[in-house]
């Protein structure tokens, strides 16, 4: 398979040549959907954030992104639920189960709660062209049933048995990559040139993409995180809806030859399915939206997370180098210690409560899982990192219910075999230097990684 070095992703980062042709069609419309969606978040926030509320300098403050496990534990010593601008705020990881499991809480919202002015402009800028992860019929923000069928279409391609199947590949991949860095000197970024390529390698040897488009779909899948972010500035914005405009692009001809020309991969078999079971295109395209940046984006950030989690803690990565058998409870350590995602949500529906208490049907509820899966009720010394911690998969770093990650076991065999082949070619690879975080706060990972490796 093709290894050619590929691009980091950035916030602002797009391929040369800008597939997308350089504009954002209809910039009234786009600006409608900036300022119900983004906009008006924004000042809320700020306005909040100014008077002190937590969560609003949670998805505000740039110091508090770099490190939100201090504000953390100022939310968790208010209770178990908190008030806060967005709605109830938890860090308890029961609480945080019970929402995610409940039947009584959703991830769509009602737009007919919205006050008028609101849902007009939102319909005024309704724009297939520019949907994305955070847009229906995404199974991200969908709920049953529609959300049961969608899911139990590509549900298939992620049986512990057709992810081990990708396990070679997966080596040789890594192995490719690795005979690449070997041969430089000096500081290398290692988010660049390790971390960012595996993941997109894999994920489009899954949908049957083809990999010269890799360097776009880094572009892409940045975009995609970005908007799962609420109040994102303007131009940061037009940047995502830039990259998704192109993205839709992409997948009408990709599904065009796939029709003509199947192959074994998901995708192919999305698309041939047989008229009662059949997608719309704008289902297709949503499902196959978030399967691209999902399959890569939440990897990207657990293999940077996890090297410089064990860099800092250098007597367990020698264990590791020493005993490979432990990487898997290494990995879930990770995941609990330092998730890459840190945050999600969900609607009370009716008869909906948390921890006893009612919740008006339409109220949000966020659940903190990077707070959650340092509880001191569940994890005993959270604050430590510790690959032999006993209990260290009960994290709830995919979610939990019916929205669970469908991708975890994957990005979990990637991260397994990834590190393990990382520490044998280069087991004195070090951080050097301050590794730059990425400018979200719903996805935590690192933009640049300059290690070492020798």
């Amino acid at each position: 398979m093709d290894t050619t070095t590929i691009a980091a992703p950035g916030p602002t980062r797009e391929p040369d040549g800008d597939p997308s042709g350089g504009q954002v069609l209809r910039p009234a419309r786009t600006f409608a959907r900036w300022s119900v969606r983004h906009g008006l978040a924004a000042l809320i926030l700020a306005r909040s954030a100014r008077k002190g509320d937590l969560m609003s300098r949670l998805l505000r403050d740039a110091a508090v992104r770099e490190d939100p496990y201090d504000l953390f534990e100022q939310l968790r010593a208010r209770g178990r639920l908190v008030p806060s601008a967005l709605g109830s705020v938890t860090t308890t990881h029961a609480v945080v189960q019970d929402v995610l499991r409940s039947e009584h809480f959703g991830v769509g919202f009602d737009r007919s709660d919205l006050p008028r002015p609101l849902r007009m402009a939102l319909q005024f800028g309704e724009d297939v062209d520019a949907a994305g992860v955070v847009d229906p019929p995404s199974m991200l923000v969908i709920d049953p049933p529609d959300h049961t069928r969608f899911r139990r279409l590509v549900s298939r391609a992620f049986t512990p048995r057709a992810i081990s199947a990708f396990e070679p590949m997966i080596e040789r991949t890594t192995t490719a990559l690795l005979d690449r860095l070997e041969q430089q000197d000096g500081t290398v970024d290692l988010v660049e040139q390790w971390a960012a390529q595996l993941p997109v390698l894999v994920i489009a040897e899954l949908l049957g993409v083809p990999v010269a488009r890799k360097e776009e779909f880094l572009w892409w899948g940045a975009a995609a995180a970005a908007t799962l972010d609420p109040g994102l500035p303007w131009r940061r914005y037009v940047e995502a809806e830039r990259a998704l405009r192109a993205l839709h692009r992409f997948l009408r001809g990709h599904f065009a030859r796939l029709r003509r020309e199947p192959g074994d991969d998901l995708v192919s078999r999305l698309v041939g399915l047989p008229e009662e079971e059949s997608l719309t295109e704008r289902e297709l395209h949503a499902t196959v939206m978030l399967l691209l940046g999902a399959g890569f984006e939440t990897t990207v950030n657990l293999l940077g997370n996890a090297v410089v989690a064990l860099d800092a803690h250098r007597d367990q990565w020698e264990t590791l180098a020493a005993d490979p058998s432990r990487w898997d409870n290494a990995v879930e350590e990770v995941l609990r210690w330092d998730s890459p995602v840190q945050i999600t949500g969900r609607t009370a529906q009716e008869g909906a409560e948390v921890d006893g208490r009612p919740i008006p049907p339409g109220q949000r509820v966020t659940v903190l899982l990077g707070a959650a899966n340092r509880d001191p009720d569940v994890f005993a010394d959270p604050a430590r990192f510790d690959i032999t911690r006993a209990n260290a998969r009960e994290h709830l770093a995919f979610s939990a219910g019916i929205h669970y990650c469908l991708g975890a076991g994957l990005a979990r065999l990637e991260a397994v075999v990834a590190m393990r082949l990382l520490t044998e070619r280069f087991p004195k690879l070090r951080v050097a230097g301050r590794p730059t975080r990425r400018d979200l706060h719903v996805l935590r990972g690192f933009e640049h990684l300059p290690v070492t490796l020798r």
